[in-house]
């Protein structure tokens, strides 16, 4: 939403002397700053934004919000050009709300332990079919992330979809509190960030901090097979919507069916539908999502035709989600984007269920931030790899070692697992393992970068693509 340098240093409390300048853009990173943007300087926990205040002007930033000490620095920067604040992060937040309101339509915030992102591609996909849709993009989803989303809210804009992320209680109620949603969606809740959690009922507790920051007249959309989920709407005065695979939930999928590769064809019973659905992602998870998504948009109204037309024709985004073919006849499952316990038992059940006459591999990264349990989380994570019949298991970095250690104890032949303290080692592995008829699961949590797994077998072996795509941790 473009505003005056004016208009923005009122907003905040501040003065400028570029006030008739317009902000056509927000950003907190001057290396993508673009002409015409406010460049917002935030104190990260590894970087200072106010260092790169004269780099953002350079690149054409009409200014930057900086916090008051600023000018003490002695950089060589115009004082015109800058806005004056106590804390950037808070003013950048409170710019956001300020928008947010000026906007003044519905939106929909999702959040889960798993499946949030490609819940809220889907939810995007299907209400797009009938209105002007913002949604998030990437992964803005966090104190930064959220606020630089809702900036991009334009009057034409009809609905918006959001996705909030914690690490730490008290996180999604701030969130919650500057998108100020009509919708609350929760996905799952899992053994994640246990590294700042003593339990996963404390996890339930921080992703509940969503329905309990609703309005009295808001929906609350849940999972009615996670039983944590499913008590979220316990107090909650507003309307619940349900879904789920199980009976008793207002929006069911029944009757899953594998639909050519990958695609997975089922139907939905519900208030006021009852039809056949196909999304081109295999799994009973994403069966799950697709579920979310048509329960949320059941609420806008859109007609069954359009949503059949729409979860059809969904692509989710890249490495979360791809189906990769290379021409010696080897599938990779590329899920490299970041995991979880959850996270990677899905997509195990996926690989369980791939149709394939050669064999079924995993390169199973580390999976961060999951505290004293994540020994045995990584342990049992082994087990379940045993239990999905994977024929191959290359562990990588960390704590991975405990997944080829529970595999092995759970009867994987001994020949048949590696540990490997690089994603470097394990791709170069993985290289002189693959045969035709493979398929290649990989996932791992962000910081272990398996993408360069990915990227050794793209650069040496011709990669022919697909039209496909996997879900696994949103």
């Amino acid at each position: 939403m473009q505003m005056s340098m004016g208009e923005v240093a009122a907003i905040l409390g501040s003065l400028t002397g570029e006030g008739g300048r317009v902000a056509g853009g927000y950003s907190i990173d001057s290396r993508t700053v673009r002409p015409g943007d406010l460049f917002f300087a935030i104190r990260g926990p590894r970087m200072n934004g106010h260092d790169f205040v004269a780099q953002a002007l350079e690149r054409g930033a009409v200014g930057a919000v900086v916090e008051k000490g600023f000018l003490d620095s002695g950089l060589p920067v115009l004082s015109s050009s800058l806005i004056l604040v106590p804390d950037t992060t808070a003013a950048l937040q409170k710019l956001a709300l300020v928008v947010r309101r000026k906007w003044g339509r519905r939106l929909v915030a999702i959040t889960g332990s798993a499946g949030k992102t490609t819940t809220k591609e889907m939810t995007a996909a299907l209400l797009s079919q009938r209105l002007s849709v913002l949604k998030s993009p990437g992964n803005l989803n966090n104190d930064y992330g959220l606020p630089l989303a809702l900036l991009q809210l334009e009057p034409s804009h009809e609905v918006a979809v959001v996705e909030l992320a914690m690490s730490a209680p008290g996180e999604i109620a701030s969130l919650a509190r500057i998108a100020e949603p009509q919708v609350g969606v929760v996905t799952n809740v899992a053994p994640v960030h246990l590294q700042f959690f003593d339990s996963v009922d404390s996890i339930a507790a921080a992703k509940r901090e969503l329905i309990e920051n609703l309005p009295a007249d808001g929906t609350a959309v849940l999972n009615n097979d996670d039983e944590r989920v499913r008590r979220f709407n316990e107090g909650f005065r507003g309307k619940v919507v349900t879904f789920g695979l199980e009976p008793g939930a207002l929006f069911q999928a029944v009757d899953l069916r594998q639909s050519g590769e990958p695609g997975t064809s089922f139907s939905v019973l519900g208030k006021g539908i009852k039809a056949e659905f196909k999304v081109n992602l295999p799994g009973r998870h994403n069966v799950k999502n697709a579920l979310a998504a048509i329960a949320t948009a059941s609420l806008f109204d859109i007609p069954v035709p359009a949503l059949q037309d729409a979860l059809a024709r969904f692509q989710t985004l890249h490495q979360r989600s791809e189906v990769l073919t290379l021409a010696g006849g080897i599938t990779i499952l590329n899920d490299s984007y970041n995991s979880n316990p959850l996270a990677l038992e899905m997509m195990l059940d996926t690989l369980a269920n791939w149709p394939t006459e050669g064999r079924r591999i995993v390169v199973a990264g580390e999976m961060l931030e999951l505290g004293p349990a994540s020994r045995a989380l990584h342990h049992e994570a082994g087990r379940k790899c045993v239990q999905s019949e994977v024929d191959w298991l290359l562990a990588v970095q960390g704590d991975a070692q405990y997944i080829l250690e529970g595999a092995l104890e759970a009867g994987l032949r001994a020949d048949h697992g590696r540990f490997f303290s690089t994603s470097e080692e394990a791709g170069n592995y993985c290289l002189s393992l693959g045969r035709q008829g493979d398929v290649i699961l990989v996932k791992g949590s962000r910081g272990v970068h398996l993408e360069k797994v990915i990227g050794l077998l793209q650069s040496n072996r011709e990669l022919a693509p697909r039209n496909g795509n996997l879900e696994s941790k949103g």
